[in-house]
């Protein structure tokens, strides 16, 4: 029995009325990349903003069912949403440094969380992150320029530094690539495969040639509901529900 990262149970999710996310139930591993496809507006952004109670934020929204992290029931009562957060980063669809400079976009999640002494131990944390999101050599020499004067494509990899900074065991990506350039989007995929080593990465994408790139397994969102989960290749090549296959080869979505 393999122990898994993140386990989904009866999940269900309503906004008002509108019942948004139906019964799904999924395992997902540690240190592999999880891919979520499906048509827009399918729920697999709101699936996954549940993982780290980002829906917590939007008042008509009511989540039930259960999800764990190592074993844990993140909606427990007890358990603290900004300390949720940090064990479970987030990388958004467009790229958001604040308006900051490079180091202190890095340096906001471990400042907040006071994983820091000293200054000698933040510069350390920035580079360690920086070096993982693979921008370490393009920017060592303007750290104290904005982050927002990067190109998009370094933006996205600043981003994914802010989120990698606290340490967290989960990385959870919202279409981390649609709105950057196909080199920026290789860049970024690349280092999607690489960080799974050390995380559980959780990726939404709108691309399937994207999902089948980088990815080791894959869910299938179709109208609210988890289609089809599996290992990604047969996913692809041998999809067990109809629906699934109507997707893939383009008849849908």
């Amino acid at each position: 029995m393999t122990d898994f990262k993140i386990t989904a149970r009866n999940v269900q999710v309503h906004y008002g009325t509108n019942h948004a996310i139906k019964d799904v139930n999924v395992d997902i591993a540690d240190k592999t990349v999880t891919a979520f496809i499906g048509p827009s507006g399918c729920g697999k952004s709101t699936f996954l903003r549940c993982i780290n109670r980002m829906n917590d934020t939007i008042d008509v929204c009511k989540v039930s069912g259960t999800i764990t992290l190592d074993g844990e029931d993140i909606y427990d009562p007890r358990v603290d949403p900004v300390q949720l957060r940090a064990k479970v980063g987030m990388v958004f669809q467009k790229p958001n440094p604040f308006p900051k400079s490079i180091h202190d976009n890095v340096a906001y999640g471990p400042r907040i969380h006071g994983l820091a002494r000293n200054r000698a131990d933040m510069d350390e944390i920035v580079e360690r992150a920086l070096r993982r999101a693979a921008i370490w050599d393009e920017v060592k020499d303007r750290l104290s320029e904005p982050g927002t004067g990067l190109s998009g494509g370094q933006q996205q990899r600043l981003c994914i530094a802010r989120a990698i900074a606290t340490e967290p065991e989960v990385l959870l990506m919202d279409e981390p690539c649609s709105a950057l350039d196909p080199i920026a989007t290789a860049q970024v995929e690349e280092l999607i495969d690489e960080l799974r080593r050390s995380y559980s990465v959780v990726i939404v994408t709108h691309s399937m040639q994207q999902a089948a790139r980088v990815s080791q397994n894959t869910a299938f969102f179709h109208l609210g509901s988890l289609v089809e989960f599996g290992e990604t290749g047969q996913i692809f090549t041998n999809p067990v529900d109809p629906r699934t296959e109507s997707y893939i080869s383009g008849r849908i979505g």
